[in-house]
């Protein structure tokens, strides 16, 4: 869409994404998407709705554009593409006016997680199956959109013999993925590519290892490819989680000791920010220990990040495009805010000869562990 070094390729279809026509993407306005982890991935397209276009006469009327049309949006920075969305039209709106060029058509829509939220399953069993297996048994069923499970064997094992318990799940898919990835402090996401039509159905611990991205660097003159960062320490984000078991002979009850959290995230920072807070987990006495102890690292995890930091780039200044659930390094924010960092969320912004991303960042604590980031 835009002029080299960057471009969008706009793939549409029913179950498959092909190349859109070119009035579409000609038509193409303005594209935004947005990933968070955590949270469900969306987009949003804004297209000229002239009365005389392909769009306003055929394509629109057709039902080119409805629900749940599949979306494809690939960046190609310098050469390299990134999928940057695989998702569907969820909602589509008109803006009507009389002034020449003013009329829009807006697509709104999110990833494809949404089609695992679309159905109810209840009662549904999972006789002698750990978390893991489940999970990679309810990703496989969507392997015709192309979405291939990426799975990480759970931190404490939990596989009940068929004659203690069958776990079963209730709810969506999607809902059902969430709380057993929550259980076991990990995460559930679809991540796009490395090619259009192709998704990893991740469920794991956040990826807080391998190799950084292109450092984020400001306050160094030209050298400088964020313009400005904000940072923030908040001293009462963490939590310690206390956890008690009960032994079913005795029914005398434990404190379940809980590891460090570096076993699920490891450390990005010198200085970890302290647990002020305790916090008793509910109905864990109830629960076997593993369940238990599972659930409190958990807990841990989802409460250490205590460090954040924001800003915006240009990616034909920054030369990549900034992925979001990895790591990044910074530099020139000095010694307390330097070094590296997960990446929490990232919205891309796409106008024609313009692409811009807002992020934010996150870490357990200040100072770097790292004398420099590279590359």
């Amino acid at each position: 869409m835009a002029e080299a070094p960057a471009r969008l390729l706009l793939m549409m279809g029913r179950q498959i994404a092909v190349p859109a026509p070119e009035a579409v993407t000609e038509a193409l306005l303005s594209a935004q998407i947005t990933v968070s982890a955590g949270q469900r991935s969306g987009f949003q397209l804004a297209f000229d709705l002239s009365k005389s276009g392909l769009i306003g006469r055929t394509l629109l009327p057709s039902g080119f554009f409805d629900p749940p049309t599949r979306v494809v949006l690939t960046a190609i920075v310098r050469g390299t593409p990134s999928v940057l969305m695989d998702g569907v039209i969820l909602r589509h709106e008109a803006g009507v006016s009389g002034v020449p060029g003013q009329s829009t058509l807006t697509l709104t829509g999110e990833d494809l997680t949404v089609l695992m939220d679309l159905e109810q399953r209840e009662g549904v069993g999972y006789p002698a199956m750990g978390p893991a297996v489940r999970a990679a048994t309810i990703i496989a069923q969507y392997a015709q959109y192309g979405i291939v499970p990426l799975v990480v064997p759970e931190l404490v094992p939990q596989t009940p013999l068929p004659t203690q318990r069958v776990d079963v799940q209730t709810g969506t898919d999607l809902g059902y993925l969430n709380e057993l990835a929550k259980a076991n402090g990990y995460v559930f996401y679809l991540d796009p590519g490395p090619v259009p039509g192709i998704s990893k159905g991740y469920w794991g611990p956040e990826v807080r290892l391998g190799v950084p991205q292109h450092a984020l660097t400001v306050n160094a003159d030209h050298l400088s490819n964020v313009d400005q960062m904000t940072f923030g320490f908040d001293g009462s984000a963490r939590e310690q989680p206390v956890a008690r078991i009960q032994i079913p002979t005795t029914k005398v009850a434990l404190l379940l000791p809980v590891p460090e959290v570096s076993v699920l995230r490891p450390p990005l920072a010198a200085r970890p920010a302290p647990a002020l807070k305790r916090k008793v987990i509910a109905d864990t006495a109830k629960k076997e220990p593993a369940q238990a102890l599972a659930e409190a690292l958990a807990k841990a995890a989802e409460s250490s990040d205590a460090v954040s930091g924001s800003g915006q780039l240009d990616v034909t200044r920054y030369g990549h495009v900034l992925r979001p659930r990895e790591l990044v390094g910074v530099r020139g924010a000095g010694l307390t805010y330097d070094g590296l960092y997960y990446v929490k969320s990232v919205t891309h912004n796409l106008q024609r000869g313009s692409y811009t991303q807002n992020f934010t960042l996150a870490r357990e604590g200040l100072a770097s562990l790292t004398p420099a980031v590279l590359p």
